[in-house]
């Protein structure tokens, strides 16, 4: 969360002349229903099952980037899935850049919506310390804070090609 996924995506699929699809966009444009009011009428767990099946469905499609919530590798097998039909991508941030950028987001997201400060830097520190195994599994791994979204983009049409 935080990391630049979906701004990095867009560029990407721009550079790769690919089609970008945002699965967070995705969820909300099949369910109508904005994620925000999801979680707060639902659950993370019923989102996240939901996510699953949406990753299953991006099977299917070709020529595309997408860009995946910070969670989304991180359940129901999800990071295997998607490695094996894609190339996958870790954006790599410390924990005081994702504080930063989180802090300064103009978008609301329902998992640190209601967080103070110290939770919220607790909160990130303990999702990277989580999630760190399944991002490991990427074929790529770029740092976030300085990316060079054209090297990127060199790397990732080198294994397309391959």
């Amino acid at each position: 969360m935080g990391s630049g996924k979906s701004t990095v995506g867009k560029q990407l699929a721009k550079l790769l002349d690919l089609a970008h699809v945002d699965l967070d966009w995705f969820f909300e444009e099949t369910y109508k229903i904005s994620i925000n009011d999801f979680f707060n009428k639902y659950d993370e767990n019923a989102f996240r099952n939901i996510e699953h099946q949406l990753v299953k469905k991006t099977e299917n499609l070709t020529n595309c980037i997408i860009s995946t919530g910070g969670g989304t590798p991180c359940f129901h097998g999800n990071m295997d899935l998607i490695n094996s039909f894609g190339i996958t991508v870790y954006i790599k941030m410390q924990a005081d850049s994702l504080f930063v950028r989180l802090k300064n987001s103009k978008r609301s997201r329902p998992r640190i919506s209601q967080l103070t400060d110290e939770d919220l830097m607790n909160r990130i520190n303990n999702d990277l310390k989580v999630r760190e195994a399944y991002y490991l599994k990427a074929n790529l791994e770029f740092r976030g804070e300085d990316i060079d979204v054209s090297d990127l983009a060199k790397k990732v049409k080198s294994l397309m090609v391959s």
